[in-house]
């Protein structure tokens, strides 16, 4: 194969920080290219400085063997070079087609959406990612909006595609089918450029693989097959021996402290996502959800948090009614909550990482009294709490928008894992963790079960959700259609489930 793309000695400084450290980095045309490293290696940066959204500030960029000058995405997108961010940039005000076009100069200076959408369905089908180019984007699953994110570029005919934690995410079975949609890109002679944390993936759909650790290339090129097992992989992306599975003790489940009864929400569409959920969490349990993305999750944990009221039924913490309560005041009950979106819910990222910190409790001791913040402990909490956690970071007054997705993410892991609570509700903890940050932050929350505290997560990820609930509840459109304990979990039966197969029949709700 023929060398498609060469970063050569590429930097990149922001101020004092060094995120590339003369970082070479080359790709052979027609293979899947893994780039991989600890949150905060560099990996983003020089994706970013490829599609044209940051500048190197030394180095060169060699594409199909001539130096190239990329100023903007527009110049990456012109010499064949497509992206899809970790973050998608898409407009949810705007539809499918629209959202496609956006920018782009095509062959015509007359905009024809008709024929655009003709196109775009065609490539849709062509990938077996039937998207309908008029439903709005806000309408749309997160795993039909990266599907779109991946259409946007085909359409724009790009040659080399990267993919910022493609699978972060998305269920297994939509795992399986950006693979196949990989695997066919390749066999077209594309070029793909994948960014992931996930071991077994890497292992599944790579060629070759280069590492990053603090800015500076660990390892060029290696081809996957050489890799002998999962922890030379970790060893190889941290620096150290990684363990791989998360020590837990049996749970010992002590009284209830969340109760969810009847528990019902209809949106302002006359949609009923929530239909008659019952469940409890006891102190001193892991209760997992596990679950496609929109089958109503995300509608019961901003229930249980007061970013939505319930149509009908009760939610009771230690046996006090908080079904109508706001979300400060859920807060004030004893609630840890790391959000599902870590920039729409969980941080500020104009705010610096102390602010980040103290904002939830900023009203009370010990972070303030008497109307005065206590700024010298918050400072000590906050090294305290970036060091725990392995935040990377120049200091505590960096703003939080500066830090890496997976450092953005441990920031608030690390918060609301410190609070004083009764209760922890977890969303995606691991989401764009490598795997060293993402063991830890398991440890943490098992952790936090052993002192008492009761635990609600909701992941995705099944191999998570094997390892780390005592009992898992799986949601179907909106239904809690089984509560497992762990030890009767298994990846078929779960896979099965979140599909709406019970007991070997469809469910296939009114």
């Amino acid at each position: 194969m023929t060398t498609i793309l060469e970063m050569r000695n590429i930097t990149k400084r922001f101020g004092p920080v060094v995120a590339n450290d003369d970082v070479s980095f080359s790709v052979k045309k027609g293979e899947v290219h893994a780039l991989l490293g600890e949150n905060g290696a560099g990996k983003s940066t020089l994706m970013n400085i490829l599609f044209g959204l940051y500048e190197q500030t030394s180095g060169e960029i060699l594409y199909k063997g001539k130096t190239v000058n990329i100023r903007s995405p527009r110049d990456a997108i012109h010499l064949g070079i497509g992206m899809v961010h970790q973050h998608f940039m898409l407009i949810p005000a705007h539809s499918a087609i629209e959202n496609v076009v956006l920018g782009y100069e095509g062959n015509s200076a007359v905009l024809d959406l008709k024929s655009a959408a003709k196109r775009f369905t065609e490539m849709a089908e062509r990938y077996h990612m039937n998207i309908d180019p008029w439903e709005l984007v806000g309408n749309l699953s997160v795993g039909q909006q990266q599907r779109l994110e991946i259409l946007k570029a085909l359409y724009r005919d790009v040659e080399t595609l990267i993919l910022d934690e493609p699978t972060a995410v998305l269920t297994p079975q939509e795992v399986d089918g950006l693979f196949e949609v990989i695997r066919q890109l390749v066999a077209e002679g594309k070029t793909v450029v994948f960014i992931s944390h996930k071991l077994p993936e890497i292992r599944a759909i790579c060629d070759r693989c280069t590492i990053l650790r603090r800015g500076k290339v660990a390892a060029a090129g290696l081809p996957i097959s050489d890799i002998k097992d999962l922890n030379e992989l970790a060893r190889l992306m941290v620096g150290r021996e990684v363990e791989l599975v998360t020590e837990k003790t049996p749970s010992e489940p002590g009284e209830v402290v969340l109760n969810v009864e009847n528990l019902n929400y209809t949106n302002d569409k006359g949609i009923h996502v929530l239909k008659d959920v019952n469940f409890d969490v006891r102190a001193g349990e892991i209760v997992g959800i596990c679950g496609v993305d929109g089958n109503g999750q995300s509608e019961l944990i901003k229930c249980l948090t007061g970013l939505l009221h319930a149509t009908s039924g009760k939610i009771e913490l230690m046996g006090n009614d908080i079904t109508a309560c706001t979300p400060k005041q859920v807060l004030k009950q004893g609630i840890g909550h790391i959000p599902e979106d870590r920039h729409a819910m969980g941080m500020v990222g104009q705010m610096n990482l102390r602010e980040n910190i103290s904002m939830v409790d900023s009203r009370d001791e010990p972070y303030s009294s008497h109307g005065f913040m206590h700024w010298r402990w918050i400072d000590d909490h906050s090294r305290n709490l970036i060091d725990k956690f392995s935040v990377k970071t120049p200091s505590i007054m960096e703003k939080a928008i500066n830090l890496s997705g997976g450092n953005q993410q441990k920031l608030v892991v690390g918060r609301e894992l410190s609070r004083k609570a009764n209760l922890l509700i977890a969303v995606h903890p691991s989401r764009g963790l490598d795997i060293g940050a993402t063991k830890y932050i398991q440890s943490q929350i098992v952790e936090a079960r052993d002192r008492g505290v009761a635990v609600l997560m909701v992941s995705t990820e099944l191999d998570e959700i094997l390892e780390i609930p005592d009992r898992v509840l799986v949601i179907y459109s909106g239904r809690i259609l089984a509560c497992l304990d762990q030890c009767d979990c298994t990846r078929s039966g779960l896979g099965l489930l979140m599909a709406g197969i019970e007991d070997g029949e469809e469910d296939r709700p009114a």
